[in-house]
């Protein structure tokens, strides 16, 4: 007999057809091979009193601090541990439960039903200005046509268009700049027949940019102000484009001058579904969301959103995540703009990990590569 631990990371279902497991099984022991550790704010005691002995009752557990089973305080922070299986049967049972625990079920069954995504785009970037922070990505007229044939031939799925660097205290660019500096290029796609290959996306708030764009063959609008315009959402909602809604606190020019958050998760998660129901209400079909690595953020915020995006599946959106060659990654690893994929890499992965489905990227095929290393590790 031979024993051998495997990773927690295993396509658990492939793992158990190989076995000879019957199909039903196999469905039955995935929920139980798939654990969740939800972390609950301000829990009434009393709730989470019932809760632990509900959790493990059924094998599941919910860390809580000391004296909370003799109510030394009104309301907790608890930790839940619990595999899918026993977070569905935790929703049913506190359904029936008094302290604000018919709420928390509703949230559990969310959890429990999350599905990560099987499909992942990559978006190549092309700036068509001089001062976006990477140098690598600024290109214009017949110079930004052969780098978006490039960014196909290499693998890119999405090619992200944008005019004016959203980069702290970049300047502000009247609209007129602004067109002046995309105009040509959307002309040259035109010419070359490119949208029959890609999907265009336009990194603008503008609508007059946003038009120009969408009537040239655009597909996607990539609004970092997360649809804050009425205007932008009209026209998303007329030309039935894919909107894809950030998150950024404040501006540019101001939203790296001491973010705070009183709690980055729900901050960001109640902005992109407050945005996302405004979208819809315009009639906008296609969402895409975006948390908005960089935008208004500490490092840490940086990295306990890419770490925690599996909270966002709930919001049943494909999830961007662009952290390509940003700052963040100076702060732990000190280096210049053009040393910066390695620890690109490692962020977007982890991202994918967690639950993106497109990456926004100025290194095409080192991600493609990268992606179907990360595929196979998951077979």
């Amino acid at each position: 007999m031979t024993v051998e631990r495997l990773s927690n990371s295993i396509n658990i279902k492939e793992q158990l057809r190989k076995l000879g497991v019957d199909k039903g099984g196999i469905d039955i022991l995935a929920l139980k091979a798939d654990i969740h550790i939800i972390y609950i704010h301000n829990l009434h005691v009393g709730a989470a009193n019932i809760l632990k002995q509900d959790a493990l009752s059924i094998g599941a557990d919910l860390a809580v601090p000391r004296g909370t089973v003799i109510a030394a305080k009104p309301e907790v922070d608890s930790i839940l541990i619990a595999n899918t299986k026993q977070l569905k049967t935790l929703a049913k049972k506190e359904l029936a439960q008094p302290f604000g625990l018919k709420d928390l079920a509703k949230k559990l069954k969310e959890f429990a039903e999350i599905k990560k995504p099987k499909n992942v785009d990559i978006m190549g970037i092309v700036n068509a200005n001089d001062d976006s922070f990477y140098a690598g990505s600024r290109f214009k007229n017949k110079d930004a046509i052969e780098s978006i044939e490039l960014m196909i031939a290499e693998g890119a799925t999405i090619i992200d268009i944008g005019a004016v660097s959203s980069r702290p205290n970049a300047p502000v660019v009247s609209v007129e700049e602004e067109l002046a500096r995309i105009e040509p290029i959307l002309k040259l796609i035109n010419q070359a027949k490119l949208y029959d290959k890609v999907k265009f996306s336009c990194d603008s708030y503008e609508p007059k940019v946003i038009q120009k764009a969408l009537d040239s063959g655009f597909r996607i609008v990539n609004d970092i102000t997360g649809l804050q315009n009425d205007e932008v959402c009209k026209l998303c909602a007329s030309y039935n484009a894919t909107a894809i809604i950030m998150h950024m606190q404040g501006t540019p020019r101001t939203m790296q001058k001491n973010p705070h958050y009183e709690n980055i998760l729900d901050d960001v998660y109640s902005f992109l579904q407050c945005r996302m129901e405004k979208a819809q209400s315009f009639g906008i079909k296609d969402i895409v969301l975006d948390v908005g690595i960089g935008f208004g953020k500490t490092l840490e915020n940086n990295l306990m959103l890419i770490k925690n995006l599996e909270h966002f599946l709930t919001l049943d959106k494909a999830l961007l995540v662009g952290a390509s060659r940003k700052s963040m990654i100076n702060k732990i690893s000190p280096s210049d703009v053009q040393q910066r994929l390695p620890g690109t890499l490692a962020l977007h992965l982890e991202a994918l990990r967690n639950g993106a489905s497109i990456l926004r990227v100025h290194d095409v095929p080192e991600h493609v590569q990268a992606l179907k290393v990360f595929k196979a590790l998951s077979l």
